[in-house]
């Protein structure tokens, strides 16, 4: 037997949370075999999936795969499993995670956690814990059935970087037209160095920043530390940021190993977004902004003297 993972492209690499889902996978089974979908892929870096804890890569290196179209994508998996006698299917949550993972679950007959935070509890069945209620509380589920489907949250497991290269095999499934039949007509990407879904630290700004002309440092600060930048609901509703930095339950949820909150009052839709994260840092000059019942650490003071200060002594430090 063996578990079958799942791993998204990042400009030809492999993403970092899927990476971690390999090594996820290592810890469930000796023989991991990761399954990369496009010929988008740069080929001679797949295995590197290895150093995380795969044998083997099936790479479907076909042009009709690039655009993501999940239906194709599950009956492909579907067939990988059938092919490597998997039981056991794990990715990493996202958007296309969530929805391939549900199907792929279907097409299998398997049970399903997702936002899986860790390791498996095999002493009594197999029982999983999940993030639930926008991370504010968790659940242990037992999975029955032969066959399971485990999406993982970012961050919840250390990734694993030691091991060899992986062998990385062609694959064709065979191939459906109504798999194909949905026709995706543009995709718009998020731009910036570093992206929001798989940033290891985010520094967002809020409305105390008072105008889009004084993100100079939000962005000088998150370039220092190598970040991604976010910012509030009403800052991206005013068009100070772009939309695709909107943090929040109805914007982008993140999970960073730190969240970096500058002047922003903490409402719930923020917090329900962000609350994952591993370490929270709140920069306000007002001491009793909600935020700070949610941080790790605060700052109470003018972000305009708190920032640039912050700056120089990350620039000193290096």
């Amino acid at each position: 037997m063996s578990v079958l993972v799942f791993v998204e492209n990042d400009e030809g690499n492999i993403k970092k949370s899927s990476l971690e889902a390999i090594s996820y996978a290592s810890h469930l089974d000796s023989n991991v075999v990761a399954i990369a979908l496009g010929s988008n892929f740069d080929a001679a870096r797949l295995a590197n999936a290895g150093k995380a804890g795969a044998t083997k890569v099936l790479h479907v290196a076909d042009d009709k795969y690039n655009q993501g179209i999940v239906q194709a994508y599950a009956s492909a998996i579907a067939e990988a499993m059938d092919k490597e006698g998997a039981n056991t299917f794990v990715l990493a949550n996202s958007s296309l995670g969530d929805a391939l993972s549900a199907r792929v679950a279907v097409k299998i007959d398997a049970a399903i956690a997702s936002r899986v935070i860790a390791l498996p509890d095999t002493s009594n069945g197999f029982s999983v814990k999940r993030s639930i209620y926008t991370g504010k509380a968790f659940a242990t589920i037992e999975m029955k059935g032969d066959k399971k489907v485990i999406a993982l949250k970012k961050n919840a497991v250390e990734l694993k970087e030691d091991g060899e290269n992986a062998s990385v095999e062609a694959f064709s499934p065979s191939m459906n037209d109504t798999d194909f039949a949905t026709t995706i007509t543009s995709t718009d990407k998020a731009t910036g160095e570093v992206l929001l879904p798989e940033a290891e630290i985010v520094v967002s700004g809020g409305r105390g920043l008072k105008g889009p002309e004084n993100w100079g440092m939000i962005e000088e600060l998150a370039k220092e530390l190598g970040a991604a930048t976010g910012c509030s609901k009403p800052v991206s509703d005013m068009d100070w940021r772009p939309h695709h930095e909107h943090v929040g339950q109805t914007g982008i949820k993140v999970s960073p190993n730190l969240y970096i909150a500058v002047g922003i009052s903490g409402a719930i839709q923020h917090l329900a977004g962000v609350n994952s994260s591993k370490y929270i840092v709140v920069i306000n000059k007002d001491a009793d902004a909600p935020f700070f019942k949610a941080a790790d650490y605060g700052i109470v003071g003018d972000a305009f003297d708190v920032v640039p200060k912050l700056i120089a002594s990350i620039k000193a430090s290096k």
